[in-house]
Order: C-alpha cells, then sequence, then structure tokens
C-alpha cells in the first residue's frame, strides 16, 4: 500500500475490528469513521500525516485515541464528553463522530504532541492472566518472589499479590482488596498455594506516577470510555499503589534487565515479567533484553532460580498466550491463553 493516507486509514480500521471484537462498540464506531476521514485526507490525516509509517506495534489508533480521550477527561470537549460514559456521557456511540471531528479539527496543535507519546494501558486485568505464573514459580521454588517487570507503566501490576481473584468456589489473594477479579479463570485453575513477594521493581522508559492527578489522567485516558468496568479496574488499582509501593525506573527494558541480572541473587526467585510489552520495543531492546534473560538464565541454580512470565500475542491476530520459562534448565511452557486485557484464562498449566 503506498498511499500515505491509505497506509493511516487501514491501521485505524485495523483498531476498529480489535475494539469491535474486545467490546467497544464506541472506538469501534469512531474509528470506523476516522479511517474513511484520513482516506479522504480530512481532519484525521492532517493529525496524523507524517506518521504512515509507524511500525504496527506502536499502536497508532490507540495514541490517537488516548490523545482525544485526555481532552475529554480535561474538560476540553464538553460537547464530546457526552459520548464518552468515562466523562458521565451517557449519549453513546451515534452522533459521536461529528463532534469528535470537530474536536480533531480544532486541536491539531494540542493532539499532534499528544499523539507522539507511547501507549500506556496499565491495564490491571492483565494481573489475573500472569497469576497463575507466580503461582507456579512460588509452588516449584518454594521461595518469595523478586519482581522485575519492565514496560510497567504506573506499576499497577507490580501489585498483583494485593487483588483478589475469584474462580467459582476457588480463590486467591487479598480479601479485603478493591481490586477484585471475578469469574478469573474458564473451566481449569491453578494451585492457589502461597506466594510471598520479596521486592517489586519495575522500568519504562516513560513510567507514570500513579499518585498524582496528571498520572492519573494520563492512565484513564488510555482505557477505553465505555469500558466501565475497566475504568474501575483501575481506580481500585491506583488506591492500592497509593499504600504499596513499588519503584518504576525510567530506563530501556535491555540496560535495566542488564543490571538487576548482573549476579544471582540467593533466597528469592525472580521473576522477569511483561504484559503486552515486546511490540513496543525496538528490534534492538528485544534483542538485548533477551540476552539479558538468558546470560542470567545461564547463572541461575536452585539457591538463585530465574523465571520469565510473559503475556503476549502469539501472532498479529492472537491468541494471547501466557508463557513461563524457569531457569535452571531453561524449561519453556504455554501456561494459558487469555484476552489482551486480561480474564477469562483458559488455564492449561498444573491444577488445583
Amino acid at each position: 500500500m503506498s498511499d500515505p493516507a491509505e497506509r493511516i486509514a487501514a491501521a485505524l480500521s485495523e483498531q476498529a475490528g480489535w475494539c469491535r471484537r474486545l467490546g467497544s462498540p464506541l472506538y469501534a464506531a469512531l474509528l470506523d469513521e476516522a479511517a474513511r476521514d484520513a482516506a479522504a485526507r480530512g481532519p484525521l490525516w492532517a493529525v496524523l500525516a507524517g506518521h504512515e509509517d509507524d511500525p504496527p506495534g506502536s499502536a497508532l489508533a490507540l495514541r490517537l485515541m488516548g490523545a482525544v480521550h485526555r481532552l475529554v477527561l480535561t474538560g476540553r470537549a464538553p460537547a464530546l464528553a457526552r459520548h464518552y460514559p468515562s466523562a458521565g456521557g451517557e449519549a453513546g456511540a451515534d452522533g459521536a463522530w461529528p463532534p469528535f471531528r470537530d474536536l480533531v479539527a480544532a486541536e491539531q496543535a494540542t493532539l499532534r504532541p499528544l499523539i507522539d507519546r507511547p501507549v500506556q494501558t496499565n491495564e490491571v486485568g492483565r494481573s489475573a492472566a500472569l497469576l497463575g505464573g507466580f503461582l507456579t514459580v512460588a509452588q516449584a521454588t518454594g521461595l518469595s518472589l523478586r519482581l522485575l517487570e519492565i514496560g510497567a507503566s504506573a506499576g499497577l501490576n507490580l501489585r498483583w499479590d494485593r487483588f483478589h481473584y475469584r474462580a467459582g468456589s476457588w480463590t486467591w489473594g487479598d480479601p479485603d482488596s478493591p481490586v477484585r477479579f471475578d469469574d478469573v479463570f474458564a473451566g481449569a485453575c491453578p494451585p492457589p498455594v502461597a506466594a510471598r513477594v520479596a521486592t517489586r521493581e519495575g522500568c519504562d522508559r516513560h513510567p507514570v506516577d500513579p499518585t498524582t492527578d496528571d498520572g492519573v489522567v494520563t492512565l484513564r485516558s488510555y482505557l477505553w470510555p465505555d469500558q466501565a468496568h475497566r475504568q474501575a479496574l483501575l481506580g481500585a488499582a491506583i488506591a492500592v499503589a497509593r499504600r504499596e509501593p513499588a519503584a518504576v525506573d525510567a530506563a530501556s527494558a535491555d540496560a535495566w534487565l542488564a543490571r538487576r541480572l548482573a549476579s544471582p541473587v540467593e533466597g528469592v526467585a525472580t521473576v522477569v515479567y511483561h504484559s503486552i510489552t515486546w511490540q513496543y520495543l525496538t528490534s534492538e531492546e528485544r534483542h538485548a533484553t533477551r540476552a539479558a534473560i538468558e546470560r542470567a538464565g545461564a547463572q541461575a541454580t536452585s539457591e538463585a532460580p530465574l523465571a520469565r512470565l510473559s503475556l503476549e500475542p502469539a501472532s498479529p491476530t492472537g491468541p494471547y498466550v501466557v508463557r513461563l520459562t524457569t531457569w535452571p534448565g531453561g524449561t519453556d511452557r504455554a501456561l494459558a491463553e487469555a484476552s489482551p486485557h486480561g480474564a477469562p484464562v483458559r488455564w492449561a498449566g498444573p491444577v488445583a
């Protein structure tokens, strides 16, 4: 596809399909219209021109929608806010496109630098997908967990052990937590073993502080506005983050991990993990990050074991797979399939 406007339109249209499949009719409808407008070189093309060669993994469409959502949340788009449940709107998708298009046309100078920012979807639901992996490591090693999350955003998923999970009569976690996941597993469940967190650290090129007003707006802007459940989980997780510290350093994944994994740490099981992060790394970062993990794996011992846990797409069209690699030994296996937003999780690892 050689025409730049058509390439932009294709990216918007593809994301519209994902939003439709994942339950956001508002974004699906808006992105369908945005794709047509970009192809016709309307205001959407004007604000996105120059991004036609952005890597697909950089999620241009979600950067656009997050930038617009930020204006809605900060009171700069009252006409559009009437269609955004996250801002109290109840009008829905019908009639949302004209104020959306008008806002993009009027606020191009504001939107363009916001669109340049990376996506910061600190999706709390991914903790539900990763939970079984943490429990598997805890059961296999009998050790407390040293958490190292790359692409951690605001570090909300560094607090996964402070949440509550349920599937039928199966439960795990803090029963008093404001973050509650029901019907986590569709079918089998992992053993509900005890898992203790020794330390929690993360890195992100552009970390978000969830204890500040600006940080909260940033996190909310990247969640889809008509998915109230995700918005509620985010608010609850921010409350947990304010009382449970977790350091998130501004650093690239490869350099940060090289330092953290330079020497084995005995008495804990080190777990390097990431969820829907790999696509945002450059090919060089992916290579160097993988190399840092494999070097550390070669040094791992039963007293200082290492695990890599991930939730990433198996292909550009899915499915999203939870994988666990453990050292010593380098055993690699798929533990589950899940939604990119977490539950429901189809568990295929050790069962309760």
